[in-house]
């Protein structure tokens, strides 16, 4: 089929974790003949989830896309990750959509997972429409949950759909504006047949027919009037009305079924092609030209300048690097060429795909709306903009969620620690919520991410599709050392002398500590001629190393001020080498006597929780050590702004978790180092020892 802006759907499913997405996704594939069985998430068939990782998790860890044809519409699906650790790419991937499926388990209601995917949607501005699955489960409770969405989301609940009995005797959908029941074959076909509404339901419908006709109306005026005024609406002007909410996003929809057993599903499809926004009815892409902050729009449309927001990259090990985009405006060909507005250079294409599921189809060209990749782009990463070079725009991209978790991340092969780094690099291409850096001090590689499981499954990609087999090691916690008063005319002497030429140098300190951060200082304060001046960058270099490694538990040591200003030498027994010991033996001799004491790092940190947990959240941050510097309020959420030493708060994204059954989200960064409680400076000094 010829691909036509006007009859594109652009449908991101979005939910909690285990809501059944997948299975939609595939029932949806299915039903439009894109194949030929139903693929199953459990038995490792899907079309959707199919990295290794996904099939051993049976989970979606990445969001994949597919495409079918459904009543001469091309319905793209974007199928995105529910599972908390990759929470980010579902909202990057949401910048590709026109319109998103909230996907709800009838045995569950509403979680946490479901709550933050919304806020992503609001973000992006989409219409949007819910649908209630699993209703063939035990337990499923179709009006508790049509009761918990309209109160947690704050719609009016306006379900366009009723189910036929449930849990095992779920067999079909009434439709409330058509006024007709779906039966469904019990054969995961997906067929139905059409009838009347079952007599025992009657009551039920004609009231919840009244309560959506209610909402709908309140779209149009003219049609509000007419409803108040006890005229009758015919079908055409209740669902033209119903259109213009869907696609404004003033009415909500709620359908139900059950996606592993196809039921309710063709109805679910019926309405992204008839109500759900085509890329050319969405408003025009905001913004700036390059460099300025000139604002510009871009309507969508295939005749104005090529514009496309690069929102996924993938690292694949043969392909190379899979770059995704959505066109927003204008047409591109393959083998063409295209301006990269935030690197300022070209880049050129090669052949233009689109995405469907592991493989891709090749197509001459894509306009807007289109979701389709590029291999091999050179420099081009997430979040940048392509467009065309005589009529630039630049898109501003959604950011991605914080790193909360951090490892130090080992080779399990020595002196392969290089091709860590590299292999790890590409990943991060991919993920933009991995952070990856290395520790100053240590020079472990440490790697970040939105939690646990993302940052396993990041080294469990490393080993399959690079080859690198990595161990996740718990961060050290980067204490300092520093001195708390000052002490004058220390004095080492260096002396060696055995068969031939002798060692002898002697240098004379006045050691000062200095405020926090201050680093440290040298200050070459000799007068007369008892030491040669060419020993100097000698003396400096003995303390710099001495100064890497404390007397307490071998941390470096900070926030001092060290004289120079005597000593004595010999004029064939002294030497550069000489003066390197005497002074850094001389510091640590200095260091000893000046009330040596440990510094910890403090962390800056800004906790988003609801309000009844806020509680149990501030207990457990005095319970850290953390201060309480403020509070906000933001809706229903509290922001807690503390400070908390950081080796308190290692493992913190775990524990808020657990304490807020996962509605918590924080952000964390390095604020200042602070001198460490007495009592506990002994548990890290005694650690120390007994590592080394």
């Amino acid at each position: 089929m010829e691909r036509n802006s006007e009859q594109l759907r652009n449908i991101a499913l979005i939910a909690h974790g285990g809501s059944g997405k997948t299975s939609l996704a595939e029932a949806m594939l299915f039903n439009a003949k894109a194949t030929t069985r139903l693929g199953r998430v459990d038995d490792g068939t899907s079309n959707f989830d199919f990295e290794p990782e996904e099939v051993k998790r049976k989970a979606s860890l990445s969001t994949a896309f597919h495409d079918c044809t459904w009543k001469k519409h091309i319905i793209n699906i974007i199928d995105t990750p529910g599972d908390d650790n990759f929470l980010s790419d579902a909202k990057f991937s949401l910048q590709a959509a026109d319109a998103a499926v909230v996907v709800i388990d009838a045995t569950s209601g509403v979680k946490v997972g479901a709550e933050k995917v919304w806020g992503f949607a609001d973000e992006q501005e989409l219409p949007r429409i819910i649908f209630i699955n699993k209703m063939d489960r035990e337990r499923a409770d179709f009006y508790k949950v049509v009761e918990e969405t309209a109160r947690i989301f704050k719609i009016k609940a306006t379900p366009l759909f009723v189910p036929i009995g449930s849990e095992a005797n779920f067999s079909g959908v009434v439709d409330l504006v058509r006024k007709k029941a779906y039966t469904f074959a019990k054969d995961l076909s997906g067929k139905f047949t059409i009838g009347d509404i079952p007599s025992d339901m009657e009551s039920v419908v004609s009231e919840w027919r009244e309560t959506i006709i209610e909402n709908i109306v309140e779209v149009n005026d003219d049609l509000m009037e007419k409803y108040l005024e006890g005229e009758s609406l015919s079908d055409q002007e209740i669902e033209a009305t119903l259109l213009q909410g869907i696609k404004s996003g003033a009415v909500i929809p709620i359908l139900c079924g059950a996606g592993l057993a196809n039921i309710g599903v063709p109805q679910l499809m019926d309405l992204i092609v008839q109500k759900i926004p085509s890329p050319l009815e969405r408003p025009p892409k905001k913004g700036v030209v390059p460099g300025t902050e000139e604002i510009i729009v871009r309507p969508p449309s295939a005749e104005t300048p090529f514009s496309a927001l690069i929102f996924k990259t993938v690292a694949d090990p043969f392909a190379g690097k899979l770059t995704i985009m959505r066109v927003f405006s204008g047409t591109v060909e393959s083998d063409s060429s295209v301006y990269n507005a935030n690197k300022d250079i070209k880049e050129k294409l090669g052949q233009i795909l689109i995405p469907q599921g592991k493989k891709q189809q090749p197509v001459q060209a894509a306009g807007p709306g289109d979701i389709v990749a590029v291999a091999k782009l050179k420099e081009t990463a997430t979040g940048d903009t392509l467009c065309s070079a005589s009529d630039p725009i630049l898109y501003t991209p959604t950011e991605g969620l914080p790193a909360v978790i951090s490892y130090a991340v080992e080779a399990k092969v020595k002196g392969s620690e290089d091709k860590v780094f590299s292999s790890l690099a590409k990943l991060v291409e991919e993920d933009p919520t991995l952070k990856l850096e290395r520790d100053q001090t240590s020079a472990a590689v440490i790697l970040s991410g939105t939690g646990q499981i993302h940052l396993e499954t990041t080294c469990e990609k490393l080993a399959r599709k690079f080859g690198v087999e990595v161990t996740l090691n718990p961060v050290k916690v980067p204490y300092r050392e520093t001195i708390k008063k000052p002490v004058k005319g220390v004095v080492y002497r260096h002396k060696k002398q055995s068969g031939g030429r002798g060692q002898f140098a002697e240098v004379h300190f006045d050691v000062t500590p200095l405020e926090p951060d201050a680093g440290f200082e040298f200050d070459e304060a000799l007068t007369g001629m008892n030491v040669p001046r060419n020993f100097v960058p000698a003396v400096e270099k003995g303390i710099q190393e001495a100064l890497m490694s404390g007397i307490l538990a071998g941390y470096p040591v900070v926030d001092l001020k060290v004289r120079f200003y005597d000593g004595k030498s010999h004029e064939v027994d002294s030497s550069e080498m000489a003066f390197k010991i005497a002074a850094s033996m001389c510091l640590k001799k200095a260091v000893q006597e000046a009330s040596p004491t440990l510094l910890e790092p403090i962390m800056k940190m800004e906790i988003t929780v609801p309000e009844d947990v806020m509680g149990d959240v501030m207990g457990d941050l005095n319970s850290r050590r953390g201060r309480v510097l403020g509070m906000d309020s933001q809706g229903k959420y509290q922001i807690i702004k503390a400070q908390a030493p950081m080796s308190e708060v290692l493992k913190y994204a775990l524990d808020l978790n657990a304490l807020t059954g996962g509605r918590g989200t924080f952000r964390m960064e390095h604020s200042h180092y602070e001198e460490m409680p007495a009592q506990l400076q002994e548990k890290v000094i005694a650690a120390a020892k007994e590592e080394n």
